[in-house]
């Protein structure tokens, strides 16, 4: 499968709600827009969305989806700030009839995902807000191959 990982969009420093409550603020909203339109318009959208729980990443799964012409992201708690690997590719394997899977979350767990299906070392990848990568991956396996990274800022320049 494609695993689409869609790090939420930038968003408020501070809420007094605590942290799962930072709402995203209108660069974030326009970020997950734009991300929508340029996997439509690249023909590289997810058969289904994924969201962690907490406000900014329903609310970029939200944008994206909107933009994206797509129907609403389905909350899943192990995305949550804190995902662990291996957890990750246990949970994705239920979602194996699905060619294009997009899970919408949190650094450092996606970076540390990438990390881990990579199996690399000694380097690192930095998911930033906004930011799309794709790993094709065959969960529950450890392994797969790096197709795009693509940052924030090309994202935003494609309309």
């Amino acid at each position: 499968m494609d695993l689409i990982l869609l790090r939420h969009g930038k968003a408020e420093d501070f809420n007094s709600d605590g942290d799962a409550a930072r709402a995203l603020v209108e660069k974030g909203r326009e970020q997950a827009r734009k991300a929508g339109k340029l996997l439509k318009h690249a023909k590289l959208l997810p058969d289904i969305v994924l969201t962690s729980p907490l406000v900014r990443s329903r609310q970029t799964a939200e944008e994206f989806c909107d933009a994206a012409g797509l129907p609403g992201a389905v909350i899943q708690g192990w995305l949550a700030s804190g995902m662990h690997p291996e957890q990750a590719m246990t949970e994705l394997a239920g979602f194996r009839e699905f060619k294009r899977i997009a899970i919408v979350g949190h650094e450092p767990d996606f970076s540390g995902l990438v990390h881990w299906i990579l199996g690399s070392s000694g380097g690192g990848v930095d998911v930033k807000k906004g930011a799309i990568a794709c790993l094709q991956v065959t969960p529950p396996s450890r392994h797969g191959t790096l197709l795009y990274l693509i940052p924030p800022k090309l994202a935003v320049a494609a309309d």
